[in-house]
């Protein structure tokens, strides 16, 4: 069986190489929809979970939300001190995990993760944790990449070339509804759904590359871990994948990932 623990370290050292603040902000506009999905009200507490650089607590604070943003990753949560700062948005960012958060039970009327807590390595533990802190009647407001859509075959593809735990469940999960009623059973009393696409906009697909390989930590490891053999390979695999999605008709690129919108209302 994998040490979850030690596999947590690996996970984290992984988030924070690179920048992944500069991937994110191309993504800020699903926070916004989030918010919302949950129909987000002035003065009520929010949790978002794996905040990241912060686009969802943003999102939240820019509607009034008493906002706290939870990641274990101190550089994205001083990025998104920084981002607030400029704002003049009052969000507390703290250091913490999804799996174990830090907060008593029933703490948020509002609980929101994008992209982030579907990474978790205990996917029941993650999804418990989401369900604690969440008021009853209160809503958990998600967003996960689904197994088919452009991000689930970027992860699909670089797997192949960097094997994870065999007895890890893909985060990709996540983004089904039947991994979804699996994870939150009988604690919700209701699930809404709605499938979206994030087009990932960039100067061509070779720029994509380059820009995920200095920056987005899982495909930067991905290359570190392969000899110049390996590396070759998995360019060449991820270009004809992107190629294949890419609907831009031009040089450039614009292809459309599909992601799950999840709201959930706690019992």
């Amino acid at each position: 069986m994998t040490d979850l623990a030690e596999l947590k370290k690996r996970q984290q050292q992984t988030w924070a190489s690179g920048d992944f603040s500069r991937v994110a902000t191309s993504a800020t506009i699903v926070g916004e929809l989030l918010c919302e999905a949950v129909d987000l009200h002035a003065g009520q507490k929010v949790l978002d979970v794996a905040t990241g650089s912060g686009n969802t607590a943003l999102a939240a604070a820019r509607r009034w939300g008493e906002v706290t943003g939870i990641d274990y990753v101190p550089a994205l949560l001083e990025r998104g001190r920084e981002r607030a700062a400029v704002e003049r948005l009052p969000i507390t960012f703290l250091e913490s995990d999804a799996e174990n958060l830090s907060f008593p039970d029933a703490s948020f009327d509002v609980v929101l993760s994008t992209f982030g807590a579907m990474f978790a390595p205990n996917q029941e533990k993650a999804a418990s944790e989401l369900l604690r802190v969440c008021r009853p009647g209160g809503k958990i407001g998600m967003t996960n990449w689904t197994p088919d859509g452009l991000a689930g075959e970027i992860f699909r593809v670089t797997t192949q070339h960097v094997p994870p735990p065999p007895d890890l469940k893909p985060p990709v999960l996540w983004g089904t509804e039947k991994r979804l009623r699996e994870l939150f059973g009988d604690r919700i009393a209701s699930l809404h759904i709605t499938k979206r696409s994030l087009v990932f906009r960039y100067r061509s697909i070779e720029h994509w590359l380059e820009y995920f390989r200095t920056y987005f930590g899982p495909t930067l490891k991905a290359f570190q871990a392969l000899d110049t053999k390996g590396q070759e390979k998995l360019a060449h695999d991820l270009t004809q994948l992107l190629n294949r999605f890419n609907r831009s008709g031009d040089q450039t690129m614009a292809a459309p990932s599909d992601y799950l919108e999840v709201v959930a209302t706690k019992r």
